[in-house]
């Protein structure tokens, strides 16, 4: 690729490199080093959410490195900036976790800024954990400007006692060890032994759910999400991200030609056919807020509804991302859905062929038994089911995955808040067959949606996750397994259903026929809405108040402006 072909005339860095105005400018950029043919170049932003919180993010700034390498080989010019992340490893089960989603909307943000400020022509955006790969999706989108999307890799499974281990076992010993079942000493073995590498924790949690969504949306090279962060082939898919992206500033191929309607609906389909995160039906639609689609939890939901589970994947089944990525990789998974007519395969992607071009020349293997062909499915329908129902209008969402029991009803016990609920299931204070109801933790009243895993964990380690449900207007973490329902809708803090509960009023599920209910006549129900009074939060200032001001329903995307259905212009066309 030659980039002297390559017109500025429409590219965003002619603002600050072209012509004698831009003197001052150009004087910064040679202050760095860089030649009048360096700056001549197009300038590409590589953006990675590098930090030492955690090891889902601490590979990534080398791995900028060599897709810096990659974009001066191709003739253009690479900017580096790092954003920020939040763990939610480190931030669960405490205060701290209210700042995760907030991070998805700051990381965008921040993103976008820096592009705008500085007028780069491209993007290469590199993210390891949860909230971090939707974060720098959303922004790609939103700037459209030329872009791919490089996820960091999973971390290596650890091994304990001669078994197969990730962080969902440590939190799980936690619930196991406050019964007595697991030792002090077995407790520190398990926690030191989990995550052996850097990387995103192993399974199809959310971060593996989102860099699975990466390739089936097309903003990611083939095979490049799955392999493990420590595999030095790593280098190789961050060299040719680098080269591609000046191809792709050539061809002018933006990642709103990508990510279209079939697209997003591709990427609902191999989340539900992995038993992925129910996460995703958060930032799918966020994604989509940013190109003006709309597509919120119910269309997600109906993909997941007929979609068939095929890949036998933690939480709910027995393999990790590695073990998938050496079957084959997400391409084995793309390519069984392809050849069976679940996904579109017209659909555009960097590599500048549509996915079915992709496919070509993946060929099944029949040695492995990680993803099962699509026409012989662990089970029928997804691993994700979306739900409606009195308790839920706006929809709520639980992961079925590796579950046999998909009814249950119960009564109810309310806790408006995590750590109401966590006290009690570490003390054993609740009955088997009750429905806990975790409530004031959605995206406006906690504010920022908080997880659920240290709870839903901690009751899964009690043996208690087939014996009571949970719900809430919270999240639940992609590790999290059992009856668990989250994104329940409208949320309590502003006085939805969730909120007028009371304990002992029964509520029933069921995931066969997605429904949600409570027994209570809509008399009852508007009766108690008119004594509900609103509540405050501690937050009454900072970012996370902030956040609460703005943030829309976990039906959309729990999105914090009007999407690109509203803009007037994008950055891409300044």
């Amino acid at each position: 690729m030659d980039a002297k072909v390559i017109s500025k005339a429409k590219l965003p860095s002619r603002h600050v490199t072209v012509g004698p105005a831009r003197a001052p400018h150009r004087s910064y950029l040679y202050a760095m080093g860089l030649s009048a043919a360096e700056i001549a170049q197009p300038l590409v932003g590589v953006a990675s959410c590098w930090n030492e919180a955690a090891p889902c993010n601490i590979s990534l700034m080398r791995q900028a490195q060599v897709v810096k390498k990659g974009v001066a080989a191709a003739n253009g010019t690479p900017r580096e900036f790092c954003t920020i992340t939040v763990t939610d490893g480190i931030a669960m089960g405490h205060q701290g976790m209210k700042s995760s989603l907030v991070s998805r909307d700051v990381i965008a943000d921040s993103v976008e800024l820096t592009m705008r400020g500085h007028c780069y022509d491209a993007l290469v955006g590199l993210a390891g954990c949860d909230k971090s790969l939707p974060g720098m999706m959303m922004a790609m989108v939103r700037l459209n400007v030329p872009s791919i999307f490089i996820y960091g890799g999973s971390i290596l499974p650890g091994s304990y006692r001669g078994r197969q281990i990730t962080v969902q076992d440590v939190f799980e010993a936690v619930g196991q060890h406050s019964v007595g079942t697991v030792s002090d000493a077995e407790l520190l073995e398990i926690e030191q032994a989990a995550c052996p590498s850097a990387g995103s924790c192993g399974a199809q949690f959310t971060a593996n759910t989102m860099a699975t969504v990466a390739e089936a949306i097309g903003l990611a090279l083939p095979y490049s999400c799955g392999a493990p962060a420590p595999y030095e082939m790593r280098d190789r898919f961050n060299f040719a991200s680098g080269e591609k992206i000046m191809e792709l500033i050539a061809k002018n191929i933006r990642p709103r030609d990508i990510v279209t309607l079939k697209a997003l609906e591709n990427a609902a389909t191999v989340v539900s056919a992995t038993g992925g995160s129910t996460n995703a039906a958060l930032h799918l639609p966020a994604i989509a807020h940013e190109a003006g689609i709309k597509f919120d939890l119910f269309d997600v939901a109906a993909i997941f509804e007929k979609t068939p589970y095929i890949a036998d994947l933690k939480p709910g089944g027995k393999y990790v991302a590695k073990d998938m990525f050496e079957a084959g990789g997400i391409p084995l998974l793309m390519k069984t859905l392809l050849d069976h007519g679940y996904l579109h395969g017209d659909c555009l992607t960097v590599t500048g062929r549509t996915l079915a071009e992709n496919m070509e020349h993946v060929a099944w293997n029949d040695s492995q038994d990680v993803v099962r062909p699509a026409n012989r499915p662990i089970t029928q329908t997804g691993g994700v089911v979306g739900l409606k129902g009195n308790l839920a209008p706006e929809g709520a969402i639980v992961k079925v995955a590796g579950m046999t029991e998909l009814k249950f009803s119960g009564p109810a016990r309310c806790f408006d808040s995590e750590e109401e609920c966590f006290e009690a299931v570490t003390h054993r204070n609740y009955r088997e067959g009750e429905v806990l109801v975790i409530r004031y933790e959605g995206p406006r009243g906690g504010p920022g949606m908080r997880e659920m895993l240290s709870t839903t964990a901690a009751l899964y380690g009690q043996g208690m996750g087939g014996k009571v449900a949970l719900i809430t207007d919270g999240r639940f973490s992609g590790a999290t397994r059992g009856f668990c329902i989250g994104h329940v809708g409208p949320e309590a803090a502003v006085g939805g259903p969730i909120g007028l509960l009371k304990d002992g009023d029964v509520i029933s599920i069921d995931a066969t026929k997605g429904t949600i209910e409570v027994d209570l006549s809509e008399a009852e129900l508007a009766t108690r809405a008119k004594a509900w009074k609103a509540r405050t939060t501690d937050y009454q200032s900072g970012a996370i108040w902030k956040y609460a001001q703005t943030v829309g329903p976990a039906r959309d995307g729990a999105v914090t402006h009007p999407g690109g259905a509203k803009e007037t212009h994008c950055y891409a066309d300044i």
